[in-house]
Formats: structure tokens, C-alpha cells, sequence
């Protein structure tokens, strides 16, 4: 029977069913074991946690390699208490500075240094083989396209959750 039948007709409201149970539990042990092995790569080979490279990711890419602290949390799906004490930790090692927007006091700027920089120029290419390894070789084109619109649809799905929202 389609998915969509049995969602029209479910066997019990408060139980998966088995094609239920066993897409979830694959689901669920992806989420689990890929940032595990993301985490365990960017240590091995850059010292660093794939939160944090993932800070200082998208600092190289924004304008100017500079965004608001509030803006950076929102990517990096984070708090701002954990995010200011990985900033602290990244601006110890030099790899970021913080300072009061010009514009308006009341904002801090998160911005890239040069040595950050060299830092996310020299991890990256570990990270992009791995992800390719682990995740794009592991799939055809298609399925690569099929997982980017399901990604997308879960993600919007959470976005638009009632009660939810992405930590700020």
C-alpha cells in the first residue's frame, strides 16, 4: 500500500507503522552517526569541531566575512550563550574578532581574521572529501536531487512546526 493510503488509513495514531518505523530509525541513525563522523574528521585533521568550522564557514562567506552575532547563531542553529563561548574561544585562537557594530552599539559583529581564513582555506578540503565520500558517492545524481527536496521539505516542515523555533 502507498504511503499516502496508509497516512489516510493509519494503523494506530500513537504507533509507526513498519515502513514507518524502519524509514525513521534509518532516518534517525543518519542524524546521529554523519555529524559524529564530520566532528571526529575535522578534529583529526584540523583540531576543531565541526560547530566551530561550521562558525567559521560562514563567516568566510558572508559579506566582508562579517555577520551579526544574532545572524551567525541563526546559522549555526545555536544559542547565543553557546555560540558567544565558541566565539570567545575562536577569537582566543585568533580565528575571529568580535566588536560593536559602528551602525549600532547595541550589535556585536562577528568577523573573520586573516589567520581564520587560512583556517577554514586549509580544513575545507578534508571536509568537502568526506562529505563527498560519505554522502554524494554514496547516492546517484538523482538521489543526490531527491535528497536535497526532501532535506528542504523537512526542514520547512520544522520551520513552520507550531511552537518551534530555531534557537535565537
Amino acid at each position: 500500500m502507498p504511503y499516502s493510503e496508509r497516512m489516510a488509513a493509519p494503523e494506530s495514531a500513537d504507533a509507526f507503522d513498519r515502513d514507518e518505523l524502519e524509514t525513521w530509525s534509518a532516518l534517525a541513525t543518519l542524524l546521529e552517526w554523519l555529524p559524529a563522523a564530520l566532528d571526529a574528521q575535522l578534529k583529526r585533521d584540523s583540531g576543531i569541531s565541526h560547530f566551530d568550522f561550521g562558525i567559521l564557514f560562514a563567516l568566510s562567506e558572508a559579506e566582508d566575512d562579517t555577520l551579526r552575532m544574532s545572524d551567525l547563531a541563526s546559522f549555526a542553529n545555536s544559542t547565543l550563550s553557546r555560540l558567544s563561548r565558541a566565539a570567545s574561544r575562536l577569537e582566543s585562537e585568533g580565528r575571529l574578532r568580535r566588536a560593536p557594530d559602528p551602525a549600532d552599539g547595541r550589535i556585536t559583529l562577528a568577523t573573520l581574521t586573516d589567520e581564520g581564513r587560512e583556517f577554514v582555506r586549509a580544513a575545507t578540503p578534508g571536509h568537502v572529501s568526506l562529505v563527498r565520500r560519505l554522502v554524494f558517492e554514496s547516492l546517484t545524481a538523482t538521489q543526490s536531487q531527491q535528497l536535497n527536496t526532501i532535506s528542504r521539505r523537512i526542514t520547512g516542515a520544522i520551520s513552520s512546526h507550531d511552537g518551534w523555533h530555531p534557537p535565537s
